[in-house]
């Protein structure tokens, strides 16, 4: 049933998103949808923490600078990516109190796993030993939602590297 909200979210929008809606995408009766969720709020909000759920691990390149990269180039994959679930969630969360929440624990999460690329380059000596691991990812990861979600720029060539560059070099820093 989840990805009947994903797929009713991305095609036809938040308000398109309904009890009614989910089940008739899921075939199944919609006492069996209403029991679980009253609705479209919590029903996106299972759909994230579905999302925060799932096996996630931040890579590991060896350097800061590929690291975050790396991950910029997944954030920036989930921004443009069709169909555009991310960005559809993101809209939906400003509609939708259970929505914002799930979205909120879901990037708490997110930066939570991948504060270790910011605690393994500390121990490479390629981060200051008071670099804050949050505010690094913020640096790197920032931009990218503030050019593709908000300006809705398209991903210019050269755009995980750029903010991870100068994320890195502040890392470094302190």
């Amino acid at each position: 049933m989840l990805s009947a909200v994903a797929a009713i979210l991305t095609e036809e929008g938040f308000d398109a998103v309904s009890v009614d809606a989910v089940a008739a995408r899921s075939r199944v009766h919609r006492t069996t949808v209403y029991r679980r969720w009253r609705d479209p709020g919590g029903l996106l909000a299972d759909a994230l923490d579905a999302a925060r759920e799932q096996a996630w691990e931040p890579p590991d390149t060896g350097s800061l600078r590929g690291d975050l990269t790396a991950v910029n180039a997944q954030v920036i994959e989930a921004l443009t990516g069709r169909p555009p679930v991310t960005t559809a969630l993101i809209a939906a969360s400003f509609r939708s109190p259970a929505a914002a929440h799930a979205l909120r624990a879901f990037w708490e999460d997110r930066y939570a796993r991948a504060a270790v690329v910011v605690t393994r380059a500390i121990a490479r000596g390629d981060a200051a030993p008071d670099a804050d691991p949050r505010a690094v990812l913020v640096a790197a990861t920032a931009p990218l939602f503030h050019e593709l979600a908000l300006m809705r720029a398209p991903a210019a060539p050269g755009l995980a590297e750029r903010y991870a560059a100068l994320a890195a070099a502040a890392a470094l820093g302190g």
